[in-house]
């Protein structure tokens, strides 16, 4: 059974990516069972199991209301502003992250291309950052457990 089975239009919806919305639309026989109108006023259809039609997400982005719990999500405010040609260099890494319209950081990959395409476009740099190092720590604390 998937999660939005018993979707219902009115349904109060969080997604990762545009933040609160709700359930405008259910269509029975679709690839898409559900379409969510967000508070910024966009409009993206999801399968049954939460997947947007929007971006590269191949997992849930979208639960409802009551279930969402971001403790977890980083929405930190931008320390530094980055320049154009670190923009480039860090996505050239693989080590680049932007804001999504919801305020939590992703992998620029995550995103839409035209979403990423068209803050560069418009200097919204401010949007984007270095993607934070996974601390050592973590590792040292695994490379323990898998001796013991």
């Amino acid at each position: 059974m998937a999660y939005f089975d018993n979707a219902k239009v009115g349904d109060k919806v969080y997604g990762l990516v545009f933040g609160k919305g709700k359930i405008v639309s259910v269509f029975e026989d679709s690839f898409y069972s559900i379409m969510v109108e967000f508070k910024n006023g966009y409009e993206v259809p999801y399968t049954a199991d939460g997947v947007p039609g929007w971006g590269n997400f191949k997992k849930q982005t979208l639960f409802y209301r009551d279930d969402v719990d971001l403790s977890k999500e980083d929405f930190s405010p931008v320390l530094n502003v980055l320049s154009e040609k670190e923009i480039i260099k860090l996505r050239e890494k693989d080590r680049l992250e932007v804001r999504l319209p919801s305020g939590i950081w992703k992998d620029y990959k995550k995103a839409d291309s035209e979403y990423v395409e068209e803050l560069l476009e418009n200097d919204q740099l401010h949007l984007f950052r270095k993607a934070k190092k996974k601390s050592k720590n973590k590792k040292n604390k695994k490379n323990k457990k898998q001796k013991d």
